[in-house]
């Protein structure tokens, strides 16, 4: 085929959608149906609406072909658990009695079953459901989801492509079930999944299905030989199915790589790759392998994980050079637009000029469009929009709100010494010690409290304007004062005020610092029906005034414990952000870097001991590849320190990470010099306390005994019993007992009972060691 018939036979299409719909519907209708107030039936025919609507609006927008099997309740890795059958034997009842509320417990957990792990979805926002898997799992295909929800796009008169998790991916995902002796690889049951995958194919063809999607991020990283050649394995048994639609490998989010040329020799008819950012060596590597003649590619040209507009002029120009290296180049997003929010129509109170700027995933629709048609050879209807988008990339680019002469000039006047604290970690623990006065296994939470519909409504009430600036400080200070005592009586030893006052971790500070833009409906789920809000960094970074002096000075008047000041950290600022593309990400942190730090020197002025930047952020921001992890580390950790190195030697400085991998980055851990550091621990059953000491971490740690990520409350004993598996690895004196993450999600009823046998974990675990 001539590039001039490849563009010819073009389409558009992307690999996912956004799931919650316009008003978050869908998280409305889901925890309606937690709560008994929705029907079964009536959370189905919302998400059915929601389905329709998508489609409806993709095949509006002028998209060629739709993707199906995308939208989930809580979790796509989840649904292909349930696809292949991978139920965790203490979810089996649960799943054969009511196969919906199986599938929350897994999710969820219920007060005598524990969920699945969670954990981030490669670099990104999102969180993904671990598959459990063993020497024993049986494999067992269940179809009825993706080809009920392919059969209703194509009734509708669709072009549909299913998308599923591709086996490998699924399996390289996967943790060993708990337990399974030390040293199984789930992907040894690659030989046994392939026949379910076989099955679901087929079931697909049957449903109408020409093409199927199977999605193979995780060969974006660094892979063993071992683990390409079972990816060609894979792809060689699936290719030689005779009972199957055509398959499209899609991988995204990094360049491929040493698995690009396995993927491209693989008897399948496809490959989806991603043109953006680190990926875009994508385009030299295919080339390099000879392209893939005979075969469809999928060009990601347009970013699907940040919200800028694309240059169309270089995507077209990037679009030109991959039509002489396959058969046919349709054009898409990098990857599912499920990491973008919704409709940039929706913020009304954005200044129109910088609105322009943004595109979410209707406008990334558009653009995805535009750029089909531009790729046809006509550019002559596009022409017009190339025009205004030229305009707004240069409008973008010539800003004052993008460019702060003192900002940039105080930035580039940091030295090393200015990220050193001045005295090693051995002498500032014997003056913190004594400043602080805390017991053994000292207790303490991350920083959130409930944040109740009486908090929700007094921010509504008061950016309604029916609410008062003194009427609102009122029903803050009144939140910390319930917070405080709460704490107080059941015995905590390091207290926090709760953060009534925050709207979100990151939302909070930006909405105070310069060069951030908020937005009003820009949801973006990070997991179930967890939704936030991420700013954008639009522009440099300055702190006009304190931020939390106030509120944390009002929590210590009411007790005589500490308090901890509650600061998110740099990295976190990013990574839960939408960030520039138009400058190095290390010179962002930095800015926000100098504006936290000057925060910090404020709380400890106002008298705060404690202070906590909460840096969660810290390991999913690492690159996925290896060679690109050195200087992100370098930049990161310097951030972090750059934050919190100008206190005193008897100021203790605390740190956060939660539900991430923490074994690649135990060095960039040490490297922060944080005095204190708390983690996830409960669902991974303690694993990263073992990891730290085998590490040989000499600070303080909190590994976390209570999941907060599951409505169960954790009895006392359980507690008790974490804590004894963190006191096999850490030492008592270095160790403190503390939940997963903030409660901020998690009702007052078990947030009470949670902490209380918290407590009462410690106090038994005191008593026995002394």
């Amino acid at each position: 085929m001539t590039p001039k018939s490849a563009a010819a036979a073009s389409r558009s299409t992307v690999h996912g959608y956004p799931r919650q719909g316009p008003d978050r519907e869908l998280k409305k209708a889901i925890e309606g149906y937690w709560k008994g107030r929705v029907t079964a039936e009536a959370l189905r025919e919302t998400a059915e609406g929601l389905r329709r609507d998508n489609w409806r609006q993709l095949a509006g927008a002028g998209l060629g072909e739709v993707p199906t099997g995308d939208f989930s309740y809580y979790d796509h890795v989840l649904d292909t658990s349930v696809m292949v059958g991978a139920v965790p034997a203490r979810h089996r009842a649960a799943v054969e009695a009511d196969a919906l509320d199986g599938y929350f417990a897994m999710a969820r957990g219920a007060q005598d079953v524990a969920p699945l792990e969670m954990t981030k979805w490669f670099d990104t926002n999102y969180h993904y459901l671990v598959p459990e898997l063993g020497p024993d799992t049986v494999f067992r295909a269940d179809s009825a989801k993706q080809v009920g929800e392919l059969r209703e796009a194509v009734a509708l008169g669709h072009t549909a492509r299913p998308v599923l998790v591709g086996p490998v991916t699924y399996l390289l995902l996967a943790k060993p079930a708990p337990g399974v002796a030390a040293g199984f690889e789930p992907l040894t049951l690659l030989d046994r999944l392939l026949p379910v995958y076989a099955e679901v194919l087929a079931d697909l063809r049957a449903a109408g299905a020409e093409w199927v999607q199977l999605d193979e991020p995780a060969l974006v990283q660094d892979r063993t030989p071992a683990e390409l050649n079972a990816t060609a394995r894979a792809y060689r048994e699936l290719g030689a199915l005779t009972d199957r639609p055509q398959l499209l490998v899609a991988s995204y989010f990094d360049r491929l790589g040493e698995a690009l040329p396995v993927l491209a020799k693989a008897p399948v008819e496809g490959l989806a790759l991603d043109f953006t950012g680190p990926a875009a060596a994508n385009l030299r590597n295919l080339a390099a392998v000879g392209g893939l003649p005979g075969k469809r590619l999928v060009a990601g040209v347009v970013d699907g994980r940040n919200v800028w507009i694309n240059d169309l002029a270089a995507s077209l120009t990037t679009l030109a050079t991959l039509l002489g290296l396959a058969d046919r180049v349709d054009v898409s997003a990098s990857c599912s637009l499920l990491h973008v929010p919704l409709d940039t129509a929706a913020e009304r109170e954005l200044d129109p000029q910088l609105a322009r700027w943004l595109a979410f995933a209707r406008q990334k629709t558009d653009e995805v469009v535009t750029l089909a048609r531009g790729l046809a050879g006509d550019t002559r209807p596009i022409t017009a929009r190339l025009s205004a988008n030229r305009a707004d990339l240069a409008s973008r680019a010539s800003s004052a709100i993008t460019r702060d002469p003192a900002v940039r000039a105080r930035s580039a006047a940091v030295t090393a010494a200015d990220a050193r604290r001045d005295q090693p970690y051995a002498q500032r623990t014997v003056a913190q010690r004594e400043r602080l006065g805390l017991p053994l296994l000292p207790t303490t939470t991350i920083g959130s409290f409930p944040q109740t519909s009486e908090l929700r409504t007094a921010r509504a009430e008061r950016r309604a304007g029916r609410l008062d600036e003194a009427g609102y400080d009122e029903r803050i200070e009144a939140e910390i004062r319930e917070v405080i005592s709460f704490q107080e009586k059941a015995g905590i030893d390091v207290l926090v005020h709760g953060e009534p006052e925050r709207n979100d971790m990151v939302q909070y500070f930006a909405e105070q610092l310069t060069g951030y833009l908020a937005t009003g409906h820009g949801w973006v789920q990070s997991y179930g029906t967890r939704y936030v809000r991420p700013p954008i960094l639009a522009g440099d970074i300055s702190r006009p005034a304190p931020m939390t002096v106030a509120t944390t000075s009002y929590a210590q008047s009411l007790t005589g414990r500490p308090v901890k000041g509650m600061l998110t950290g740099p990295v976190t600022m990013l990574a839960w952000s939408f960030v520039r593309d138009d400058q190095p990400l290390g010179e962002t942190a930095r800015q926000v870097a100098l504006a936290l730090r000057d925060e910090v020197a404020d709380l400890e002025a106002a008298g705060t001991a404690v202070i906590q930047v909460d840096e969660p952020a810290l390991r999913e921001t690492l690159p996925l590849r290896a060679a690109d992890r050195p200087g992100y580390l370098e930049w990161a950790t310097e951030a972090f320190r750059l934050t919190t190195a100008g206190v005193r030697p008897d100021t203790q400085i605390h740190t956060h990470m939660c539900y991430a991998e923490f074994g690649d980055i135990l060095t960039a851990i040490d490297d922060l010099d944080a005095d204190v550091i708390s983690l996830e621990a409960a669902r991974s059953h303690m694993r990263v306390a073992d990891e730290l000491a085998a590490a040989g971490y000499p600070r303080e740690v909190g590994p976390g005994v209570y999941d907060i990520h599951s409505p169960r409350v954790p009895s006392a004993d359980e507690a008790a019993a974490l804590l004894g598996k963190g006191l096999e690895a850490i030492p008592a004196e270095r160790l403190w007992v503390n939940p997963d993450c903030g409660l901020k999600t998690r009702g007052w009823a078990e947030v009470r009972v949670s902490l209380e046998n918290l407590v009462a974990a410690a106090r038994a675990t005191r008593e026995r060691m002394s």
